[in-house]
């Protein structure tokens, strides 16, 4: 039986790739992270899910001989979960002389939601206009947190210190109810929460259109696990839904995280997923880095290395690191999770909440793209 099924399905016109592993290759696995290879850049905030600023062909930016990158960032708290509540975007920038910190990346009070999560961050070829997208979880003014995930794009300038100078955010569409779920979500827990998150900015080298890739959830679908990944296309300066790329109904809650790297001619969409939030009926697989690959945005899209699966944290560190992005030029960048666990949890050693969460980048690895097989470099 074949590790991927494409299935057409005639939902709102749709012709969705639809990935239902039944087992996962064995690859190399991330190496190992130890004690030394976590190395915090704050004492008082954890960092995790983190993008560069990238050119509009999706090459780093080197600015005053520094790459710039954004990261979700929360101060220190006993149970690190709790971090989520309380994101802010923040602004590192990267050099000979190691890490800067450039602070939070937006004014207080300039976003729309109650906390910041994830996004992408563009220069347009104009050398000067930043295009920064992101996701605001929640309402500014709501006195009880909600799930409510909503897309914005705040344009500013990149400048001597950096990209700034943000101007107020636009909301650049929303969920139709239809192919995305529409929910504002007033309660949630980890691994359940559904998803309209994650803006990734693509400009197509074929077509020369600019697309939005984002973490979503079939609207279709009453299944608990019903995540899937959706795209929007700018059309004279519209941005317009399309039909979802991928879907995992049955199969997986949160393909998050989505971006597109374009190599030789071939387009390869990677997310990242845990053993967590695969449906008890499906195939899991590992906290990992996923992908599949086309010869065009418009697919069809393929699987890469067989069964989706890209890369892995080693079986005996399965949580070590999470939310993998892959750059233009094939470095992977993800954050230290919890690590040096030797087969315990959390759930039986609360003490280990805290002592054994990175909340600091990982160990940076390539990736050696070779048609439909991309491995560890």
């Amino acid at each position: 039986m074949s590790d991927f099924s494409v299935q057409a399905q005639s939902i709102a016109a749709m012709a969705i790739c639809r990935w239902a592993p039944t087992h996962f290759a064995e690859l190399p696995n991330i190496p190992l992270i130890r004690a030394a290879d976590v190395v915090r850049i704050f004492p008082d905030l954890d960092l995790w899910d983190c993008w560069p600023l990238a050119h509009e062909d999706g090459r780093t930016v080197v600015h005053q001989d520094r790459q710039w990158w954004f990261f979700l960032s929360a101060p220190v708290f006993p149970d690190p979960v709790d971090r989520h509540a309380q994101a802010r975007i923040r602004l590192l920038s990267l050099g000979d002389d190691g890490w800067r910190d450039h602070g939070n990346a937006f004014p207080d009070g300039l976003t729309p939601g109650s906390r910041e999560w994830a996004g992408s961050a563009i220069l347009m070829d104009d050398g000067q206009t930043v295009q920064h997208f992101i996701t605001a979880a929640g309402r500014r003014d709501e006195t009880a947190l909600t799930f409510e995930q909503r897309l914005f794009v705040c344009e500013g300038t990149l400048g001597l210190q950096g990209p700034g100078d943000w101007q107020s955010p636009r909301e650049i569409f929303v969920a139709d109810g239809v192919r995305y779920l529409l929910d504002r979500q007033n309660t949630g827990k980890p691994g359940q929460i559904k998803g309209f998150r994650d803006p990734a900015w693509l400009r197509d080298p074929a077509t020369g259109k600019a697309h939005i890739l984002f973490t979503g959830t079939a609207s279709w679908s009453d299944h608990t696990h019903n995540g899937n990944i959706g795209i929007a296309m700018l059309v004279d300066g519209t941005w317009v839904l399309g039909d979802p790329v991928v879907e995992a109904v049955g199969v997986n809650n949160e393909l998050e995280r989505p971006h597109v790297v374009v190599r030789d001619g071939r387009y390869y969409l990677f997310w990242s997923t845990q053993r967590q939030v695969f449906a008890p009926e499906a195939v899991a697989g590992p906290n990992g880095l996923y992908g599949v690959v086309a010869g065009a945005m418009t697919g069809p899209w393929r699987p890469i290395n067989g069964s989706g699966l890209v890369v892995a944290n080693p079986d005996s560190e399965p949580t070590q690191s999470y939310s993998w992005w892959v750059t233009g030029e094939g470095e992977v960048w993800s954050f230290v999770d919890y690590f040096a666990m030797g087969g315990r949890t959390t759930e039986e050693h609360p003490e280990l909440l805290r002592s054994n969460f990175g909340g600091t980048p990982a160990p940076r690895f390539n990736l050696r793209f070779d048609g439909d097989r991309v491995t560890i470099a």
